[in-house]
């Protein structure tokens, strides 16, 4: 058993809305960089057959052009499909003390809302990635990574 090497995996999907306007800034070197946070929700039957709610708070960082085209579509309260992974980081706090949090890096974003272009509605939900090449990639629902379970629960 000694022999056995783990897969290195690392695959995180999340769909959910923005808590709040996302932070865009830029590094030292100008970098673009977004961050911002997702509520996931989970909807599924308790013990007594009644409908419960769930809420997953997530955070998200965006990188280069992904952040670039957050900038523009992102506000609070925007649907979006995130695809990415996790990675942790630690940072000193204002008070001396290290602080380490886990977060998405995100590889693709798809926005789920409308997008107005140029003043045109648009309606087509864009699949941002990380590469250079993403005008060629577009999709206008994630319902294809949904099971028929979870479609159904969105039914209701």
């Amino acid at each position: 058993m000694a022999d056995l090497k783990m897969p290195e995996l690392n695959s995180v999907i999340v769909a959910g809305n923005l808590t709040k306007d996302p932070v865009f800034r830029q590094t030292s070197n100008n970098t673009p960089v977004v961050n911002f946070h997702v509520a996931a929700n989970r909807r599924y039957k308790d013990s007594s057959n009644q409908w419960q709610e769930d809420v997953c708070y997530v955070g998200v960082v965006a990188w280069n052009k992904l952040a670039d085209s957050c900038k523009d579509r992102l506000k609070k309260g925007s649907a979006v499909l995130i695809d990415g992974e996790l990675q942790s980081r630690t940072f000193k706090t204002e008070d001396g003390k290290n602080r380490t949090i886990v977060e998405i890096k995100a590889k693709r974003i798809q926005f789920l809302n409308k997008f107005n272009k140029s003043d045109e509605d648009s309606d087509d939900s864009d699949i941002v990635t990380e590469s250079e090449d993403n005008s060629d990639y577009h999709e206008n629902s994630f319902d294809k990574f949904l099971t028929d379970e979870e479609s159904d629960l969105m039914k209701d």
